[in-house]
């Protein structure tokens, strides 16, 4: 499989013929790997609650989504997560997501990695999304190792406790912690293996999964970027489709 130039493709980047290419080499991949950024969860309207306009009673994210800020107020913190999940639970994946879960149930071996946490996959269908940082749905215990799901909207009780007592918090990867061991090994094996890594809706600033797509070139794999705008990882993607996820995607994946 060559890897033509990323200049090839810049002033043609959403072209029916760049378009039909892709879709016939997809159909044809057997080993296939796909990061989500929030872009392809804001098409459904889930907003990103960082950056401008994401104050929330005078807040920033960063200042509440911290080790630090749970133990000096888990009250607070876990209000600004029931409102999320308020907002979230309103939401439905759009055909982006579907068109991945879809391209899953026809390649033998597929990855979904997502930065995301709202569950949008899950819904959409797809079987075991990697979540880089976490599930705004799943809580677990700050003493015991209690990990549950809990999608309640509004909570009962704020915060939450758990059965032993002790207090639960979102199984989210808050600022200054580290990614899931596990999940984040998994994402790197995939990224040696594929043929194909496709990025969606990311960033691509965000470390370490924005180095995922750059490993995956450098181990022959040909790079897909669909995005609103050109990021950082344009220049070294094989192929840019410029456009919003839910239509770009399903031309993609028949």
């Amino acid at each position: 499989m060559g890897n033509p130039q990323p200049d090839d493709f810049v002033s043609n980047m959403t072209s029916e013929n760049s378009i039909a290419g892709i879709r016939e080499l997809l159909a044809a991949t057997k080993r296939i790997a796909v990061l989500t950024g929030a872009g392809i969860s804001a098409e459904s309207g889930v907003p990103t609650f960082r950056g401008k306009g994401g104050l929330w009673r005078n807040f920033q994210a960063e200042d509440l989504a911290t080790p630090g800020a749970f133990r000096e107020n888990p009250t607070l913190v876990w209000e600004w997560y029931d409102w999320r999940r308020t907002l979230v639970a309103q939401k439905q994946p759009n055909p982006g997501h579907f068109s991945l879960a879809r391209l899953e149930r026809q390649v033998p071996e597929f990855t979904l990695i997502t930065q995301n946490v709202d569950g949008l996959h899950d819904l959409a269908g797809s079987q075991r999304p990697l979540k880089l940082h976490g599930d705004i749905w799943s809580v677990r215990c700050t003493r015991c190792d209690y990990r549950g799901t809990e999608r309640q909207t509004p909570l009962a009780d704020i915060p939450p406790r758990c059965s032993c007592g002790s207090l639960l918090r979102p199984d989210i990867v808050w600022f200054g912690e580290m990614l899931p061991e596990k999940v984040i090994e998994e994402a790197w094996q995939a990224a040696l293996a594929v043929e194909v890594f496709m990025v969606v809706g990311t960033s691509a600033l965000v470390q370490p999964a924005a180095s995922l797509p750059m490993q995956a070139k450098q181990n022959g794999a040909l790079v897909i970027e669909v995005n609103l705008e050109e990021t950082p990882l344009s220049p070294h993607a094989d192929h840019v489709l410029l456009g919003p996820s839910g239509i770009v995607l399903p031309q993609l994946i028949a």
